[in-house]
This record gives structure tokens, C-alpha cells and sequence, in this order.
């Protein structure tokens, strides 16, 4: 081949590998700009059984879909208020639950109400955390219950806009901290047996024990190390002038056990059944110092709230249960119903 032709061969051969090298770049850019658009949070299914629904609620900041069951009223002709029901660390994932261990949904089928029971976020704390944890995955729980949850059940149920939550142990803490990220959005609040003070050391621990110890997941990917600023951000005793405004009950037991509590946590458990009755004794006397401190703070800012410190009572459901009775016409004026 003449030199001419193989300099001509060359020079396609460059332009070929340049053109090629400048569609790889613009294809991968094209594609990162024409890339799809993020799924919205919408409800994805429902499945009535009676007056119980089954939603499925996916959540764009979680990216995927979150159960949440719900008790229907009884007419459902007219619009009801949404009362929000947080169960404890396993967040409805087992039987440590309002439907199974509590008489809640019978208490309140004749409620002119939605019942909202969500199910999932075991360990969350219903927090966002800072980043995703290996073995609790992508929790951002505020940010569904506040921003993408609330308006999705107001369209879907047909609701009247007006909220009530209540939750008990981790859930107490929970609870809390919704009410003061997003004020007004729940007009009551009721806290059961909730450690409110998450930035002093007893409060850190607590949180520790919770979600490392008991969970399996990692506190440094929740707020981070202890000298966060996130613990303190979101420390409902130090951020208690954000609850003012919203009705609240709050209560605890001292920890102190009586036969009932005996009975309910050796009765058919062996040895464990013992290791569990002091478990319930120490964490029931924890949150009840941390419910006389949130009172503390209350009072010093003149914010107004309805307390049950139980003289007894260990760390378990019948004393939820009865809370939620005995907090029940505090939660229906949130909500704009009669008790």
C-alpha cells in the first residue's frame, strides 16, 4: 500500500477512535440527564379486609414501601381525624404490638376515627438517620411521618386533616420528637413509659441499648458520635418549647412490681421469664426518672400537660393499655371528636 493511503487509513482510524471516545461521554452524560425521575411517594395498594385496610405507602426518602394497616371507622360516609399508633422497639414487626397484646382496636372500633398502624422501622427510633446502617437499612421515619405519610392518608381516607399520636417506650421518645419537628401537624400527643432525654449520658445509653444492643444496629449512624449535634437537635427535654401548643399526657410506672407483672413475665418463660421481670423493673424506673425530668422542664416553661405516674408498674402492656384509656378524651379533643 502507497505511504499516502496508509497515512489516509491512519487518519480514519483516529477520527474513528475520537468519535467513538466523544458518543461514550455523551451517551453516559445523556443518560445521567435523561436519567429516570424519582418514583414520588404514593400509596402503591390497598387491601381491604372489613374495616381494616392494608396499605402499601412507598416513600420516596426511603425508596421503598412501608405497611400501614388501618382501622376504619365504622361509617365511613363522613371524614374522620387520623389517630397515629406507634408500637415499641420491634415497630409492629412481631407480636409486640398494639393489635396483639392491647384490646386498642376494640377500645376504639366505636371511635368515629382511622386507626393508623404503621409497620416496619425496628430500632428506627421513627428518626432520620444520618446514613444507612448495614443492618437496619435506610431509616428517614420523620421525614415519611411528617412530610409523606400525613397528606397521602388524608386523600386516600378521606380524613378530616386533623391528627392525634400516641407510643409507647421507644415509641415515647418518638412521639415526642415528631411533635416538635413539625408543630400542629398532631394536635395531641401521648407518651407512654418514653425516655424524652436522649443528649445527657443516661439518655445516650438508653438509646444505645436500644438500638445496638437489643437492635443490632449502630448509634453512629443515627446521630452520629456522642458529640453530635444531632443527639442535642433532637433531645425532646431540650427542645420542649416546641411541644407547646400541643396537648399532651404523658406517664410512667416507678418500676416496682406487683404479682401481675411477676406472673406475666415467668409464667410459661422458664428462667428467661426472670431475666425479663428485671429487665422490666430497670427500664420502667429509667423512663420514669426521665418522665420526671421532661416535667421539670415543662413546668419551668409553664407548658401545661396531663401526667400519670403510676406508683407501680413495670416496663409492659397492661399499663399501656390502661394509659391509653386514661389518655383517650385528652387524644379525641386533638382530633375534634367527643371522648
Amino acid at each position: 500500500m502507497k505511504l499516502s493511503a496508509l497515512r489516509t487509513v491512519a487518519v480514519m482510524r483516529t477520527t474513528a477512535v475520537a468519535l467513538t471516545a466523544a458518543l461514550s461521554v455523551a451517551v453516559v452524560a445523556g443518560g445521567s440527564a435523561a436519567a429516570e425521575p424519582e418514583k414520588p411517594s404514593a400509596v402503591s395498594s390497598i387491601v381491604k379486609d372489613g374495616r381494616t385496610w392494608h396499605l402499601k405507602v412507598y416513600s420516596a426518602a426511603m425508596k421503598k414501601d412501608i405497611t400501614v394497616d388501618v382501622q376504619r371507622p365504622a361509617d365511613e360516609s363522613t371524614p374522620a381525624p387520623n389517630f397515629y399508633m406507634f408500637s415499641g422497639l420491634d415497630a409492629g414487626e412481631g407480636s409486640a404490638s398494639w393489635q396483639a397484646q392491647t384490646d386498642a382496636l376494640g377500645f376504639l372500633a366505636d371511635k368515629h376515627v382511622n386507626v393508623v398502624l404503621p409497620i416496619g422501622g425496628r430500632g428506627s427510633y421513627y428518626a432520620d438517620w444520618q446514613q444507612e446502617d448495614p443492618k437496619l437499612g435506610l431509616n428517614k421515619w420523620s421525614t415519611f411521618f411528617t412530610e409523606e405519610l400525613p397528606p397521602l392518608l388524608d386523600k386516600t381516607l378521606n380524613s378530616t386533616g386533623l391528627n392525634s399520636l400516641a407510643g409507647l417506650s421507644t415509641s415515647g421518645t418518638s412521639v415526642l420528637q415528631l411533635a416538635e419537628q413539625k408543630p400542629g401537624l398532631f394536635k395531641s400527643v401521648a407518651a407512654y413509659s418514653g425516655c424524652a432525654q436522649i443528649a445527657d449520658p443516661m439518655g445516650k445509653q438508653f438509646v444505645k441499648f436500644s438500638v445496638e444492643a437489643w437492635a443490632g444496629g449502630n448509634t453512629q449512624n443515627m446521630y452520629g458520635p456522642d458529640n453530635d449535634p444531632a443527639w442535642v437537635a433532637n433531645d425532646p427535654v431540650i427542645n420542649a418549647e416546641k411541644l407547646r401548643g400541643t396537648n399532651l399526657f404523658i406517664s410512667s410506672g416507678s418500676g416496682l412490681p406487683v404479682m401481675e407483672d411477676v406472673r406475666y413475665y415467668t409464667e410459661g418463660n422458664g428462667p428467661m421469664g426472670v431475666v425479663n421481670l428485671g429487665l422490666g423493673v430497670a427500664i420502667e424506673a429509667a423512663t420514669n426518672a426521665c418522665t420526671a425530668n421532661l416535667k421539670t422542664k415543662l413546668d419551668s416553661l409553664g407548658i401545661p400537660a396531663t401526667y400519670m405516674f403510676n406508683p407501680v408498674g413495670t416496663h409492659y402492656w397492661p399499663y399501656w393499655e390502661q394509659a391509653l384509656h386514661e389518655s383517650w378524651p385528652m387524644l379525641a379533643e386533638g382530633m375534634g371528636i367527643p371522648a
